[in-house]
């Protein structure tokens, strides 16, 4: 199976992978007056919304392709809103526009000369720590919004969560100012009550932004709530998986070397283990043929297999005399 398979078929797609965390990142949750988590507000998907399923070209990391600007590692980290806990296995997007307010994908009277590129868009898969991370250039602005970038958090084939971030004023305006060839615009004249996005309120939608200490540019942190806990409003590739087996999280995870995969089928069936990269390069395969049904154990041994400790997706495709089916995790390796 090639890369655009098994990020079709696995029907919710993306991989997370490995970032240094700036020590000056807070993980305190944002919390209400009764000690309970705050959602993260929602908001419009933007003028320049691309169904990121539909090309295999976002499954990746780095989104900056031949963009100039002020490199941003920008880090997310899901929690559930329930328990204010890390959620992992989650595909989240990302896009905004470019340094001097450009979107990729689109040619219209205020975007000419954009269609068919693919820049600062992605997607990723939360680790066990809830977290993703992607490398991108500090955005711009254009006439109407402050600085912001977009992002989506899709929990299950029926249910996304969409909002947007944006950041500290002194500290953007700082950026542009710093790197004035980079960002020919110069600095942003939207304010926060001004732009009709953040005009209601922005607390919970401001990022930090620190310089960092490990590559040249800035570190960017938000923690996100969303509804549920990634069990709720289960969707129709969800539901047809469960009636042939169920793919269960590696343990321990986060893994050092060694790590069980736990599945259990419903009728006898052949299954095939896939291991990808975060550039969704399938890397090892292993099969099993007619194993019974009830409760399975994959043992997966990186040394054993030539591969380094880090993060992966696996993922299982079934068959059985009712068909084929494929679905995925994350592992994640352990800090």
């Amino acid at each position: 199976m090639d890369k655009r398979e098994f990020l079709k078929l696995s029907g919710m797609l993306g991989m997370a992978t490995l970032l240094p965390v700036n020590k000056m990142f807070s993980r305190a949750p944002f919390v209400d007056n009764n000690g309970g988590c705050v959602i993260t507000p929602s908001e419009t998907a933007g003028p320049f919304p691309l169904d990121l399923t539909e090309n295999t070209t976002y499954f990746r990391q780095d989104v900056r392709e031949t963009q100039a600007g002020v490199r941003l590692n920008l880090k997310l980290r899901i929690h559930g809103l329930e328990n204010c806990e890390p959620m992992q296995n989650l595909r989240v997007n990302i896009w905004h526009c470019n340094n001097v307010g450009l979107y990729s994908g689109y040619s219209q009277q205020n975007n000419q000369g954009q269609a068919g590129l693919t820049y600062l868009r992605g997607y990723q898969m939360t680790d066990a720590n809830g977290e993703v991370d992607f490398i991108t250039i500090f955005p711009g602005w254009y006439n109407g919004r402050i600085c912001h970038i977009h992002f989506q958090v899709y929990v299950n084939s029926a249910y996304a969560a969409i909002s947007q971030l944006a950041f500290d004023t002194t500290t953007k305006n700082a950026i542009y100012s710093a790197n004035s060839s980079l960002y020919p615009n110069g600095a942003d004249p939207m304010t926060f009550n001004s732009d009709n996005i953040f005009n209601d309120g922005y607390a919970n939608q401001l990022a930090t932004l620190v310089a960092s200490e490990t590559t040249e540019g800035y570190d960017a942190y938000l923690p996100v709530y969303i509804q549920g806990s990634g069990t709720v409003g289960v969707g129709y590739l969800d539901r047809e998986n469960e009636k042939q087996f169920s793919l269960g999280q590696n343990f321990p995870n986060p893994y050092y070397n060694e790590t069980t995969i736990p599945f259990s089928l419903n009728q006898t069936s052949d299954v095939r283990l896939d291991i990808y990269d975060l550039s969704g390069r399938k890397l090892h395969t292993e099969s099993k043929k007619g194993l019974s049904s009830g409760s399975h154990q994959w043992l997966v041994n990186m040394n054993n297999i030539g591969l380094p400790t880090g993060n992966y997706v696996y993922q299982m495709e079934v068959k059985n005399d009712s068909g084929e089916f494929r679905t995925y995790k994350m592992m994640t390796a352990a800090k």
